[in-house]
């Protein structure tokens, strides 16, 4: 990770952290550094750079202070407004864009917000690139073989422009609509679209494919994204698939990268369940060409269990869907995510989406015959907890000598019954303590245990 952007871009809270003389600056370099290499390459025409947001207020601020950097710098800001990071990454791929450009902060609440990099392959901008990123935030910028204390800005017919471009969106719902083989017509089902990205577009894919839709959490007001609402609270969606006596639901989080699912008794279904549920009926189908599945280390001891007795393998990489993607792109996998949510068809998709996973289980739920719960048969789950203990200095807290001990005593104690994850979160100021074991009181006791010693440190910044 760069000194501004994590596993998942720049973000920080709005103006704080993160503030709008950033995003032109963010704009600024990346124009300039496209328009460059197109000259480099003997191309005439601007480079082009597509630039999508979510539903938070201080989106359009830096959707505004990225679009007038880039065009200051010679190039063109294509805008496909609110919008998902997949639909991003799709467009910017099909499109042939330069880069792309996302504004959110994912999960996050709504005061906070950030900038992904995504490349013209639609994939998570490399670190070659980011890194002069920072080092242009820095002033410390060398490119193309010499120093740049500042860039120029375009001038008088160089300038670039900005271009209304809610057509490639629409495009990505076509394409999303295609990708759907069976009716919906006659099943039920709940989309809680978190106030955030898709909160117009899963409708009308579903709607499309003539489900009967029931929609709550799609009335957005640049303040309530992710509030008690989508994949990272859930239960609102189990009871209303309860209560409305849906066959399925499906909860995406602020950007739609992130997919959850409730099954027709109100249960939930992890991002593992949703790697074992595709992962053997793609293997069933002759889909899975690697037999390989990739998680993270994140995913669950039960996940790996049941693969076990489907002869199917599987890889662990970081936490972050960058690396399952590169993991996948390298070795040819299919088939791979997060315990969270953000899971990545390969075939389809160079990122996790989240209407796309939901309608990947459509597919497999339609195909089978069967209700949702049926399908997660054969997976059972460790019992696991997860203790997110907000520091001041993540490295530091991790690093500590007493910690290090305590987790070296939870290990030891679990033996080979269970394990202990100790790991910086990418996105936040948080270090993650998770624990697995076969009793939840064991390992409720074990994480809080270390918790605690990074309390007692003085790392805490609760």
């Amino acid at each position: 990770m760069g000194k501004y952007f994590g596993t998942d871009g720049f973000r920080g809270e709005a103006n704080c952290q993160l503030k709008a003389d950033h995003a032109f600056a963010v704009g600024r370099f990346l124009g300039w550094y496209y328009t460059t290499l197109h000259r480099q390459q003997g191309k005439e025409l601007p480079a082009r750079i597509l630039i999508g947001k979510d539903t938070r207020r201080s989106s359009y601020m830096f959707e505004y202070a990225l679009g007038a950097g880039i065009v200051a710098s010679g190039a063109d800001a294509y805008l496909l407004h609110v919008t998902t990071t997949p639909s991003v990454a799709y467009i910017t791929r099909i499109d042939r864009f330069d880069c792309g450009i996302m504004i959110s902060a994912s999960h996050n609440p709504y005061y906070d917000n950030g900038i992904k990099l995504i490349n013209g392959d639609g994939e998570k901008m490399d670190e070659e690139t980011i890194g002069l990123v920072e080092a242009y935030l820095d002033g410390q910028l060398e490119a193309f073989g010499q120093s740049w204390p500042s860039i120029p800005y375009a001038t008088g017919a160089e300038i670039g422009r900005t271009v209304d471009y809610v057509s490639g969106r629409n495009r990505y719902i076509g394409y999303l609509i295609s990708l759907g083989l069976y009716s919906f017509k006659g099943v039920k089902v709940g989309l809680d679209c978190a106030n955030g990205s898709s909160w117009n577009i899963a409708p009308s894919v579903f709607n499309a494919l003539g489900a009967q839709t029931y929609v709550i959490n799609a009335d957005p007001d640049g303040t309530n994204i992710n509030r008690d609402a989508g994949s990272t609270h859930i239960e609102g969606l189990q009871r209303f698939v309860v209560e409305k006596g849906l066959d399925v639901g499906f909860a995406y989080d602020g950007d739609a990268d992130r997919c959850l699912c409730v099954d027709e008794k109100g249960n939930v279904l992890t991002g593992d369940h949703i790697l074992y549920i595709c992962g053997k009926y793609m293997k069933e189908q002759g889909q899975l060409l690697s037999n390989q599945v990739v998680t993270t280390v994140m995913s669950n001891f039960g996940l790996y269990k049941a693969f076990d007795g489907l002869g199917i393998g599987y890889a662990k990489t970081k936490v972050g869907d960058k690396y399952v993607y590169e993991y996948m792109k390298e070795h040819g996998c299919r088939l791979g995510g997060e315990q969270s949510g953000h899971i990545i068809f390969s075939q389809y998709a160079s990122t996790g989406d989240g209407i796309l996973t939901s309608l990947k289980m459509m597919e497999v739920m339609l195909s089978r015959e069967k209700p949702m719960s049926e399908l997660a048969e054969g997976f059972s789950v460790y019992p696991q907890k997860l203790v997110n203990v907000k520091v001041t200095d993540k490295a530091t807290a991790q690093a500590d000598e007493d910690v290090q001990a305590a987790v070296k005593r939870v290990g030891e104690a679990l033996g080979d019954t269970g394990r202990i994850l100790v790991r910086e979160s990418g996105t936040e100021p948080l270090v993650r303590v998770m624990v697995e074991a076969g009793d939840q009181d064991l390992c409720t006791k074990y994480a809080e245990e270390v918790a605690s010693v990074i309390r007692q440190k003085g790392y805490g910044a609760d």
